[in-house]
């Protein structure tokens, strides 16, 4: 229990204490009540003199009271060696402070009995902490048991997927080693093929000497022979690219009555002038047009009437085009009058190297691939083959395939967003000639600030930059028909196109002479999303220094403007009225200033009339940016004089930099990466 406070002391409890610090808290006057009832003396701290785990609030009560009046400030100084609270004023006094307080009195017995009932909570708090540390223990140990069950599982899991990766990549060498053996084999087998045709015909020929009948006979089976290997060697080929993903696309618009046309008279020669069928083409719609790979639309078609007249003994067959459903679909179909097919085999003619077994079957051989061929290339167009067939009666062949080819369509959708430029992404031009490498850009550069402008060759590429400036230039060098080294060398020697950052991207590994054109950075295919994303940003930061001018009394926007844009070589300076923006751009002369349209003050117009009409000023560009929706009179008036008008909302760092060096470009700034600006 603390000793009473002696009688002598009493006097002092009631009065007040002076004492005056210099600056660093240090004592250098004090009254005789200070010195005797805190037991101090000039030199000393007055941190010395607080209570063991006050010091920092009387350092607090020091710093402030240098610089303004303190009222009502509680601090707890040793009295006799006991804490006691103090009510101190402060005020700054000749380069140090002044303070003046009183001791606080306080209730002993009201005191204590706080004292003991807190005491008693304590003590009842760290009852309940003890048994909360048991029941944690208790939960942690189970806790543990279960983490040694789980790493024991995830031990057999990881095992397992370790066996099933090394059984998926051994099944990948298997189709790569098969799709590479069948690739070079079947390219070695057509050199020798190509001979042995060329030698039948010769034979054959009665310009080189006449054979006798047998001799006739027996080379007609040779060239017979030859001729259904080279089917199968081609087949070979064409399913090796499909499996490996090499198969091209090269689509182009055709009318089906012309194509049917052309098919006629390729598979005529199939039917000889005596034979018992009839090859029927039926005139499809007058105005079907389609849009996708021609040549493979008459591969299948080729292959399935080659089919039907095969195993067709008499009667007909029968090749149609028309419309297709809702879906814009072209619906072909080949039907005859042949042996059919029964329906527990309808499943297997697809796949390679399968055939039904029949009398006729037995006397026409075929490959067995024509069929798993055609509905592979059915499927790389967008569509699909199926068969309707009964045993004796024939069989009908669907082959349904999109009338513009998805990817087609695709590419039309993206050239056509790409006509529309959107003031919140920043654009860059892709010039790749591949459309899947194209899709895979966009899909990649929508989930970031960016707007991808694809081009297809070069001539595309010119087009567009004479209708918007990219903040980035993706490129590839070896496109379909030609190259693109002339036009990034014409990029990086015109003045006005130098400074557009180019990434190149293709498959060969020319760095070196990209670099010597011009080019920014060179990488090889495929990328990733995300290193592309980096690089994209990091080059459209790139730019010359330049002194930028915010006018915006939201001070939430100028503190999200200076985050977008640290890091760059922009300088800004800010305004929060529009008086104030004047005076700064008139003192200042920025290179571009970002204007609000609404301040508390003055409009925009205000602003923009009062820096068109000082010279010092009116030939700044403006970005004008707000969260308002402008009707369209604003709007008109507004950009004849500023850049470009933002939202807001749509505001990003890729926008920023994109939209700053658009306006600096366009008033003959930034185009040389080592100017520091009109200005200076």
């Amino acid at each position: 229990m603390t000793a009473p406070v002696p009688a002598s002391l009493w006097h002092f409890l009631s009065r007040e204490v002076a004492l005056v610090c210099d600056a660093s808290g240090t004592l250098t006057w004090m009254d005789d009540r200070a010195a005797r009832l805190l037991e101090a003396s000039p030199g000393q701290t007055l941190r010395s003199l607080a209570a063991q785990g006050t010091e920092d609030k009387v350092d607090r009560l020091v710093t402030l009271s240098r610089d303004e009046r303190v009222e009502r400030w509680e601090v707890i100084l040793c009295v006799a060696g006991q804490p006691r609270t103090f009510a101190i004023r402060g005020a700054p006094h000749e380069g140090g402070v002044a303070l003046v307080g009183s001791l606080v009195t306080e209730d002993y017995a009201a005191a204590i009995s706080q004292v003991t009932e807190t005491m008693s909570e304590l003590s009842a708090l760290h009852r309940e902490t003890e048994r909360q540390q048991r029941e944690l223990k208790r939960r942690a140990d189970e806790l543990a048991r279960i983490n040694r069950e789980l790493e024991e599982s995830n031990r057999g899991v990881r095992t397992l997927h370790a066996e099933l990766d090394e059984k998926t990549e051994s099944l990948v060498r298997a189709a790569e080693i098969k799709s590479r053996v069948v690739a070079n084999v079947s390219h070695e087998f057509r050199t020798p093929l190509h001979s042995i045709l060329g030698l039948a015909r010769l034979l054959l020929n009665p310009a080189n000497g006449s054979l006798t009948p047998e001799q006739q006979k027996q080379v007609q089976f040779i060239r017979s022979s030859g001729e259904a290997l080279f089917e199968l060697v081609n087949d070979l080929l064409d399913l090796s690219k499909m499996e490996s993903g090499k198969a091209t696309l090269r689509p182009v618009k055709f009318g089906a009555g012309d194509f049917l046309g052309a098919l006629r008279g390729m598979m005529r020669p199939l039917v000889p002038g005596d034979s018992s069928v009839e090859l029927r083409f039926e005139e499809p719609p007058a105005d079907l047009e389609l849009e996708t790979d021609e040549a493979k639309v008459s591969q299948v078609l080729r292959n399935l009437v080659s089919n039907a007249l095969k195993f067709t003994e008499k009667g007909h067959v029968t090749v149609s085009a028309s419309r297709h459903g809702p879906e814009d679909m072209v619906c072909f179909q080949v039907s005859d009058t042949g042996i059919g097919i029964a329906p527990e085999h309808h499943a297997h003619i697809f796949e390679e190297f399968t055939q039904v077994d029949s009398p006729l079957q037995k006397q026409v051989k075929g490959t067995g691939l024509g069929l798993a061929l055609s509905r592979r290339l059915a499927e790389f167009l967008g569509g699909g083959l199926t068969v309707r067939s009964t045993p004796g009666r024939g069989s009908t062949f669907t082959f349904i395939v999109p009338r513009v080819h998805p990817e087609v369509k695709e590419m039309v959708g993206m050239t056509e967003r790409s006509q529309q430029l959107d003031p919140g992404r920043a654009p860059v031009m892709v010039l790749e000639d591949d459309r899947q490498t194209l899709f895979l850009y966009e899909k990649y550069l929508s989930r970031s600030g960016f707007q991808v402008l694809p081009v297809r060759t070069v001539e595309d590429a010119r087009r567009t930059l004479q209708r918007v400036r990219p903040a980035a230039m993706v490129m590839d060098v070896m496109l379909e028909g030609e190259t693109s080294w002339s036009f990034l060398s014409e990029l990086k020697s015109n003045e006005a196109t130098r400074d557009i950052p180019v990434l190149v991207v293709t498959l060969m590994d020319r760095e070196q002479k990209a670099r010597a054109l011009g080019a920014d950075e060179f990488w090889l295919k495929p990328v990733g999303e995300e290193q592309l994303l980096r690089k994209l940003a990091e080059m459209a930061r790139s730019g010359p220094v330049q002194k930028l001018l915010i006018i915006d009394d939201d001070e939430v926007h100028r503190y999200l403007l200076r985050q977008l844009l640290r890091d760059t070589p922009y300088i800004l300076e800010e305004a929060g009225t529009g008086p104030e923006g004047l005076r700064l751009a008139r003192e200042k002369t920025p290179d571009l200033i970002f204007l609000d349209f609404v301040l508390p003050d003055m409009t925009a117009f205000d602003v923009l009339d009062e820096l068109k009409a000082d010279p010092r000023t009116r030939d700044i560009p403006v970005i004008l940016h707000t969260s308002r929706q402008l009707q369209e009179e604003e709007r008109r008036r507004l950009e004849k004089g500023t850049s470009t008008i933002l939202a807001k909302h749509k505001l990003s760092r890729e926008v920023a930099i994109t939209r700053i060096r658009d306006a600096l470009h366009k008033t003959g700034l930034g185009t040389d990466r080592g100017e520091g600006g009109r200005r200076g």
